[in-house]
């Protein structure tokens, strides 16, 4: 595994998901200085999440015809001064393309990245994923405070201090850019071993990995979105300590990434990934027969860890699958399918409003016991 290069593809991932994390704090800044409506400022997420998902299949599919290292840093770059610039404007449309342009800058950034990785980690892959994952799982966590603090301190104006991760990892990238250079230089080799003798593409295998994804996308935003509410309105807790059980998730899913990795190089990812989905349906469970706080908090470190480590896995199995569109299968498996369950959580919401939050927490456990179904029938393909 070559360290600096996994490194420096997680500083930058670190830093686009920074900026995606940054978005929603923004919002309520917005809404008070410009007097946007909800549905406005929810437009200004969606622009975000829609470019940021639904292009990323794109720029993998362009990377594995022509491997582009230059599009980290360019990524990088657009994803910072998109958001920077739309504390200086007042009108809507302006924030929502800048917010857009912000979002087309990440979609360009993972593919290529996602297949630097793929090179740089050698015959563990699965490990230097997760370490790669982790970086953005990071950025997303610290985006909204750093983002918070500049505009309490500055207003919208503070918007501008937004661009100094940017700038720092962009100058970073493009000073490194000669190691992943070698890389694109290999990468075309195998593109032209690849046409002259064509490697067999596993669509259908792709297709039920992408489903297992979704089903822990949409688990993960209902739980993401929902759980402090459940704290505060089940548990009658407080806003900061539903706050806080969120941070316990997130933590343990953390370490959760970083030993799905390290134990799907060891033992096999399609065991992992099964393993993960099996065991977090008696956890889940067990958790919404809880009544006691301590016992609820102490069972999210194992909702945490099971939730978060088959994510970078799959990732890896995604790209075995499809072993001549590598990229593609990155933009599919970090761009759509982790998007997912952002599109379903208001229909999360609207069954939580119609029948209460125990009865929509409790449908969550039908989505790993159908990704383990599925995950059974994937190939167990751990070398690429």
């Amino acid at each position: 595994m070559k360290r600096t290069s996994i490194n420096l593809l997680s500083a930058g991932h670190f830093t686009v998901d920074f900026y995606q994390g940054v978005v929603p704090a923004l919002i309520p800044f917005f809404i008070e200085q410009h007097q946007f409506t909800y549905a406005a400022a929810a437009g200004l997420i969606f622009a975000t999440n829609i470019t940021s998902s639904i292009v990323q299949p794109l720029f993998g599919q362009f990377s594995d015809k022509y491997p582009a290292p230059w599009l980290m840093p360019l990524g990088v770059l657009l994803a910072g001064g998109g958001l920077a610039l739309t504390g200086l404007f007042e009108g809507y449309w302006m924030i929502l393309l800048l917010t857009a342009l912000s979002g087309i800058g990440i979609a360009a950034y993972h593919p290529e990245a996602a297949r630097g990785v793929n090179r740089a980690a050698g015959d563990k892959k699965s490990l230097g994923m997760s370490i790669f994952s982790v970086g953005g799982n990071a950025g997303f966590a610290v985006g909204p405070i750093a983002a918070t603090a500049s505009l309490a301190m500055f207003g919208l104006p503070g918007t501008l201090l937004l661009i100094i991760p940017a700038a720092v990892v962009t100058v970073l990238l493009i000073t490194q850019l000669f190691r992943f250079s070698a890389t694109a230089g290999s990468a075309k080799k195998q593109v032209a071993v690849t046409e002259a003798e064509p490697q067999k593409n596993e669509w259908g295998a792709f297709s039920r990995l992408t489903v297992l994804l979704i089903c822990r996308s949409i688990l993960f935003y209902g739980l993401n979105t929902f759980l402090p509410l459940y704290w505060i309105h089940v548990l009658m807790q407080s806003k900061v300590a539903g706050g806080s059980a969120l941070t316990v998730l997130l933590l343990s899913g953390a370490a959760g990434t970083l030993l799905g990795g390290y134990l799907a190089d060891k033992l096999g990812r399609r065991r992992v990934v099964s393993t993960s989905f099996v065991f977090i349906v008696p956890v889940l469970l067990v958790f919404l027969m809880l009544e006691n706080v301590l016992a609820a908090t102490l069972l999210l470190i194992p909702i945490g860890v099971l939730l978060f480590a088959p994510t970078s896995v799959m990732v890896v199995m995604g790209q075995s699958y499809l072993p001549n569109r590598i990229g593609m299968a990155s933009g599919v498996t970090l761009g759509i399918a982790i998007s997912a369950g952002g599109v379903m959580a208001p229909a999360l919401g609207w069954l939580a409003d119609h029948n209460g939050l125990p009865l929509m927490m409790l449908t969550l456990t039908t989505l790993p016991i159908l990704a383990a179904i599925l995950s059974l029938t994937l190939p167990k393909k751990e070398q690429m």
